[in-house]
């Protein structure tokens, strides 16, 4: 009988610090979340960096359809006040296949908001294509010819602070 009265106070000590660790990681995720929602309201910009890498031989034929039918709809945007800045750049070198990317395209956005608020840009889309069914086949054609794309969203970190 003796032996029964450990095991049950070791299982209720048990049961308590698990308790404890579920209260515990309850609060470290509410915290989590409010520290996100804080950053997404903040007007702080909010960068986004998309990486192409396109099919071999296909770099110059999706960069003239980025800028024929994407790169309207990005300006558009950036008149409507949500993005900031567009920018392009290329590697100037080559690196292994699978570190390669041909294309990053860097958006910086109002704030984390307006980067993540499912924005429908369809009417910008058909404002700017009257021919909905060539600008659909183009965009159809750019992303076959991609073998890899990638979003990172991206945050400055300050290196002099302590």
């Amino acid at each position: 009988m003796h032996m029964t009265n450990k095991r049950v106070a070791r299982w209720i000590g048990i049961t308590a610090l698990l308790a404890m660790a579920l209260v515990f990681a309850s609060y470290v995720r509410a915290r989590a979340e409010q520290s996100i929602a804080a950053n997404e309201s903040s007007s702080q910009p909010f960068v986004i960096e998309y990486y192409y890498k396109t099919k071999w031989g296909h770099a110059e034929e999706f960069l003239a359809l980025f800028k024929k039918n994407h790169y309207p709809v990005l300006k558009k945007e950036m008149e409507l006040g949500r993005i900031l800045k567009v920018s392009m750049t290329a590697p100037r070198f080559h690196t292994t296949e699978d570190g390669r990317w041909d294309y990053r395209v860097t958006i910086v956005f109002k704030n984390a908001a307006i980067a993540n608020d499912n924005f429908d840009s369809g009417p910008l889309i058909k404002q700017l294509y009257a021919d909905q069914d060539s600008y659909k086949k183009e965009e159809q054609r750019r992303f076959e010819i991609l073998d890899a794309h990638w979003d990172l969203p991206i945050k400055d970190v300050e290196l002099d602070l302590r």
